[in-house]
């Protein structure tokens, strides 16, 4: 794989048209798209943006629906890998965030092209089975502003246990350079 470009700033709708101009140009039966980034980087947005534009059906996966609590980026990896990327019988565990425990199956169809948003997606193992894979970047100050504004006094006192979780899959996996598209959402 190619070095990854360094951070383009983009506006949601520029990213959006940038990921499926690469899907069209892929030509491929069913895209996966696979967007990772730093807490706060913009990943729900544009997954959110980006299944909306999508010309067809498309299965959006939050990872926030897949993490089997605060201490689970690693375990949600192994997920995407694994099952959510699986060619056959495509799925996952949901996290029941309430009762901090495992909450029922979601299946996905095999046929629907598919997009997975989170910190944690873009692994080496995965990412040779998506069609595009992106890193949404973003300065540490605003990412944090952002993800607290966001998630308050919830995400707060988690900040420092879910940031070294991703200092880890940043060391051990380089997302970054396994992805074709790297973007400052503006």
């Amino acid at each position: 794989m190619p070095d990854a470009p360094t951070a383009r700033p983009l506006t949601t709708d520029a990213f959006v048209a940038l990921v499926l101009a690469r899907v069209t140009a892929a030509d491929v039966a069913r895209p996966v798209v696979l967007l990772d980034g730093r807490s706060g980087s913009g990943k729900t947005t544009a997954g959110r943006a980006l299944a909306a534009a999508w010309p067809g059906p498309v299965q959006l996966v939050h990872l926030d629906d897949v993490y089997p609590g605060w201490h689970g980026l690693v375990a949600a990896s192994r997920v995407v890998e694994h099952e959510l990327l699986d060619p056959v019988a495509p799925g996952w565990t949901t996290w029941d965030w309430d009762a901090s425990r495992p909450g029922g199956r979601r299946t996905l169809d095999p046929a629907v092209p598919l997009v997975v948003e989170g910190a944690g997606a873009v692994t080496r193992a995965g990412a040779p089975l998506a069609t595009v894979r992106a890193w949404l970047d973003l300065d540490a100050v605003e990412r944090r502003r952002r993800a607290l504004a966001r998630d308050g006094a919830t995400y707060e006192p988690w900040w420092d246990v879910w940031a070294a979780q991703e200092e880890r899959h940043l060391a051990d996996e380089d997302p970054v350079a396994h992805c074709d598209l790297v973007a400052e959402l503006r």
